[in-house]
């Protein structure tokens, strides 16, 4: 059973409550409380050490994980009106994948703590989807519909890159995958939400006056964009095993108390009113000048605390929880099948696994005629060629990643030189040689003039002279950019990824791989079936498809696992 965990959001209504159980249930030795506030993890750890005493080490830590570390004490506010800062943030969301996982603070949290478990009940769509992409949107077209870019929306445009949601789900879900996988995580169990408390396009509560609300839709975007991630996260090799327990009810409540509350604008004050004579054809003022206005005390009331979802007084939470409506499930429910979760119970709740379960998966008659298909193409090429129509049927460069059509390309040259794996396995002259044999079947092949028009450029043997089309796929520019430094560095990097390379250092890469190859093939005729996994080369022809999708599966780490 594990020992060590991390729980996000651990100071908050579900946290507490997952916390709780954690330590009734599984003996924990160790659980690190994190909150974004660090007020709030310390007095969660606090309260906890008074309620169970030494039998836990209760760490806390806080702070955004969604930004770099350096930025995690700091408010939204404080990010989005400082230049330096807005940039730095452009550029962990949108700039180079690296230096942004290093950077960021759960990575951090992550690698400080080592934790087995990770329970991630952070309300992580709402976060996301109440940055506001609509008002940001307005802002932009304000000045746009005004006579084009206006120097001064340069903050307005920014905070609008920075309120998509999907450019942060996509950069939080592989720092999880990432960061999981390097520090030894087992389990992450993303408590999450279905953006509508379980209610569907007819929800009656909004944020605004739309019904149903732009603002809310988004939340639900965000939150099942996240689900179809942790997907993906589920199905990779190597990484956790990945849940997600989703409530579908408004979820509370912590107190019910009197205390200070704020409305929808932030505004804690008691006004009184002003009388307004309305006249058809004049301007009504949306946002009057406070100081025209006399306060009449404060905004002080009996409320219902619901954590993350805020508070309600009684009337709204009588409504909202109401036969019909939202309706309403307990923290302390949750926090129950969150644990029989990571006890390996099978409770039902979990996505993912109700996921894997509905979609559906490869099949038995797909497998034969995929025979069928495949005969049939290599019986309309032959015959083109053969006519002079055409040109082999190889890669269209259209079908990622960059690897596949330079690897197709490469295969097509060596089954034209050899024709099997045996053959170059057992070929014995230079590499130097091979890749001479390879370079003289460019024009045969055709490769020579297909591939270089599709954009993947041929580097000849000697390394230094590139067969090259209008347009060269790799490296990839995003903007405006159309040209790159050449460097050393680059070019391995480019060769590697997406050029078709016949430089005899790839030459000596090929033969090993024959060989890997040829030997799994034999393995396999005399183990059987047993054999037969993503190791195996299993057709008996060199097929160029099975040979790439064999160094897929063995070099690039990307096969299916379910």
């Amino acid at each position: 059973m594990y020992h060590d965990f991390l729980i996000l959001g651990g100071a908050g209504l579900v946290g507490t409550q997952v916390v709780r159980h954690i330590v009734h249930t599984l003996a924990p030795r160790r659980i690190v409380v994190a909150s974004l506030l660090e007020r709030e993890a310390r007095d969660a750890c606090a309260t906890f050490e008074q309620e169970f005493g030494d039998r836990v080490c209760f760490v806390p830590a806080w702070g955004n994980l969604f930004v770099p570390a350096e930025f995690a004490q700091l408010t939204r506010g404080e990010l989005l009106h400082a230049v330096d800062k807005r940039a730095r943030l452009l550029d962990s969301v949108y700039g180079e994948f690296e230096r942004a996982y290093k950077n960021n603070h759960l990575v951090q949290m992550i690698r400080l703590h080592r934790p087995e478990v990770i329970v991630d009940a952070v309300n992580t769509a709402t976060g996301f989807s109440y940055q506001d992409i609509f008002d940001g949107a307005a802002k932009v077209r304000e000045w746009i519909g005004e006579g084009g870019f206006d120097p001064r929306g340069t903050e307005d445009l920014e905070t609008f890159l920075l309120s998509q949601s999907v450019p942060q789900l996509i950069r939080h879900v592989r720092f999880v995958h990432r960061a999981t996988i390097e520090y030894g995580t087992r389990v992450y169990l993303k408590v999450g939400t279905t953006g509508t408390g379980g209610m569907g396009m007819n929800i009656p509560y909004t944020h605004s006056e739309d019904r149903p609300s732009q603002k809310l839709l988004a939340k639900n975007e965000a939150a099942f964009g996240h689900t179809g991630l942790l997907f993906l996260l589920a199905r990779t090799p190597g990484g956790p095993i990945v849940k997600e327990v989703k409530p579908a009810a408004m979820i509370g409540y912590r107190a019910v108390e009197v205390r200070k509350v704020s409305d929808k604008h932030g505004s804690s004050e008691l006004y009184q009113p002003q009388r307004a004579t309305l006249r058809a054809g004049e301007r009504l003022s949306l946002r009057d000048e406070l100081g025209g206005y006399q306060r009449a005390g404060e905004l002080r009331t009996a409320i219902v605390d619901t954590g993350e979802n805020g508070v309600f007084t009684r009337g709204e939470f009588s409504a909202i929880t109401a036969f019909g409506q939202m309706e309403y499930v307990t923290p302390e429910e949750i926090a129950a099948i969150v644990v029989r979760e990571l006890r390996g119970a099978t409770t039902g709740r979990d996505v993912i696994s109700a996921l894997d379960g509905a979609v559906l998966d490869p099949s038995y008659k797909a497998g034969l005629v995929r025979g069928v298909a495949l005969k049939d193409l290599e019986g309309v090429e032959e015959r083109a060629l053969a006519a002079g129509e055409g040109v082999p049927s190889i890669a269209l460069g259209r079908l990622g990643p960059p690897e596949l059509s330079k690897l197709l390309f490469e295969a097509s040259l060596l089954q034209h030189v050899y024709g099997d794996m045996d053959a170059i396995m057992h070929d014995t002259r230079s590499y130097e040689a091979m890749a001479a044999a390879l370079a003289e079947a460019l024009e045969p092949t055709q490769v020579d003039k297909v591939a270089p028009s599709i954009g993947i450029p041929v580097l000849m043997p000697d390394g230094a002279t590139l067969l090259r089309g209008p347009r060269i796929n790799v490296p990839e520019l995003l903007g405006h950019g159309t040209a790159v430094e050449l460097t050393p560095a680059g070019m391995d990097t480019w060769a590697s990824k997406g050029w078709v390379d016949l430089r005899p250092s790839n030459m000596q890469r090929w033969r090993e791989r024959a060989t890997r190859m040829s030997v799994a093939r034999t393995d396999l005729r005399r183990a059987g079936s047993a054999a037969a996994t993503i190791h195996s080369y299993l057709s008996d022809r060199f097929e160029l498809g099975e040979v790439v999708a064999w160094i897929f599966n063995n070099e690039m780490g990307g096969n299916r696992v379910k």
